[in-house]
């Protein structure tokens, strides 16, 4: 599959089957993360794996606490929009996939948070082309779940990347046409 098929073809997913997916499928797309250009060639990721079931409740129940915080405060737009698309407080996907990956930047790098996100694009498709979905899911409450993670102040968790085989059969969100985002000069 070429690269443009698998970009159309990889998905937001919240629904995961039972099954666990080989670890060597996420060591790949790790792999190929960590290729990803990044300021001064620093390569200021940092990637944890979770696959016990305690850990990922205690994640969860970290997460949700922030959630429900972040839920309750939110107004107007969002709040309606949140709503309409039927999302909660309540991300049961971090308790039943089978893994999730922890995503830092090192603080001290240059241009850290999009040499990091660069990598996460990459990982995004190297774990489609593995068969692998996944949802970029940022917790409201970073400080308490890095707490939690107990790595080193000068990392920032980017984004918690729940990791299984695909059980979501809701179609990928429309995309723009090239039209409506190029402009050529």
């Amino acid at each position: 599959m070429n690269l443009l098929d698998l970009a159309k073809k990889r998905k937001t997913v919240r629904k995961f089957k039972k099954e666990v997916p080989d670890i060597e499928d996420i060591k790949y797309a790790i792999n190929v993360a960590k290729e990803a250009p990044s300021g001064k060639n620093d390569q200021p990721w940092r990637f944890i794996l979770v696959s016990k079931k305690e850990d990922k409740e205690k994640i969860r129940e970290i997460c949700e606490k922030g959630e429900r915080e972040f839920y309750e405060k939110s107004k107007g737009e969002l709040r309606e929009w949140l709503k309409k698309m039927g999302f909660s407080w309540k991300k049961p996907f971090l308790s039943e996939a089978p893994f999730l990956l922890f995503v830092y930047s090192h603080t001290k790098s240059p241009f850290s948070r999009e040499s990091v996100w660069l990598s996460i694009g990459y990982l995004l498709l190297a774990l489609e082309e593995r068969g692998l979905g996944t949802v970029t899911y940022t917790p409201t409450n970073f400080k308490d779940i890095s707490d939690y993670m107990g790595l080193p102040k000068e990392y920032r968790l980017e984004v918690i990347l729940p990791i299984g085989y695909p059980d979501d059969s809701k179609p990928k969100y429309e995309r723009k046409s090239l039209d409506e985002i190029l402009t050529i000069l």
